[in-house]
């Protein structure tokens, strides 16, 4: 089985291309971020006639996920949890979360805050929209240890100085501050492993490259993109890759897909 996940930024704008990749990648679960449509504008049909069944949560032009699978879609959710907070005056929900049983694995798409700045309020939703994850992670696993799950999707977190080109360009920015990074921590801790870390190792490997002052071709990108793996899951991964050459061209997105190979349970 192959699962992948990618900020597309912008499904409608890129559909061709995310298509292609799909196409030629036979993966059999994707997960999206960042599709920046409604429902109602989600390009099901085409994804369809490549043969996979499609859940989409997607409230506004902003934010935006869905999953495509050819092994099964059942039980989707668009909450990993009653507490998930919501964000804005007045506050309302985000569609930065969509969960579904894929060919026997617990698959949910993230996409996590950004946080914006430090003194944003943007920032501490980030973090107690974290805290809720790790939280319904924990009781998921206390309920079936050996239950397959993948948290999957753009953290919008560089979780060490490796994850990123330069730490002090960085310095007093969001994605590599102190609490961001204990809320990827205590992910782990909870029990879920960086699948794809021992298959591609640091420094100097990034999943997302600023469309700004030609960041891809100076190599200044961070590693933001995850596939967090339940013990059920992590003892099944065989290897796992980011493809970076889709982040080149014209019409690319910021970001690479990375995917993940499982071996049979």
């Amino acid at each position: 089985m192959r699962l992948a996940t990618w900020n597309v930024n912008s499904v409608r704008a890129r559909l061709d291309r995310v298509l292609a990749w799909v196409d030629r990648s036979d993966v059999d679960v994707v997960a999206l971020q960042e599709t920046k449509c409604k429902d109602e504008q989600f390009p099901t049909q085409a994804f369809e006639d490549l043969g996979y069944q499609v859940a989409h949560r997607g409230l506004s032009q902003w934010n935006g996920v869905a999953l495509l699978s050819r092994v099964g879609l059942e039980d989707v959710a668009t909450e990993f949890s009653p507490a998930v907070p919501h964000f804005g005056e007045p506050a309302a929900a985000e569609a930065r979360a969509i969960g579904a049983t894929c060919g026997g694995i617990r698959v949910w798409s993230l996409y996590v805050p950004n946080g914006r700045t430090l003194d944003d309020p943007h920032y501490l939703y980030k973090l107690r929209w974290l805290e809720v994850l790790r939280d319904a992670g924990r009781e998921w696993l206390a309920a079936d240890p050996e239950l397959p799950v993948a948290l999957v999707g753009d953290f919008n977190i560089a979780p060490t100085d490796d994850d990123v080109w330069d730490p002090a360009f960085f310095e007093g920015s969001t994605h590599v501050s102190g609490p961001e990074r204990e809320a990827f921590a205590a992910l782990v801790e909870a029990g879920f492993a960086d699948v794809v870390r021992p298959f591609t190792p640091g420094p100097g490997v990034f999943t997302y490259w600023d469309y700004q002052q030609l960041r891809f071709a100076k190599r200044q990108g961070m590693r933001i993109d995850f596939v967090l793996g339940s013990p059920g899951l992590a003892r099944r991964v065989s290897g796992a890759t980011i493809d970076r050459e889709e982040r080149k061209g014209k019409g690319a997105s910021d970001h690479a897909p990375v995917v993940v190979e499982l071996d049979a349970p």
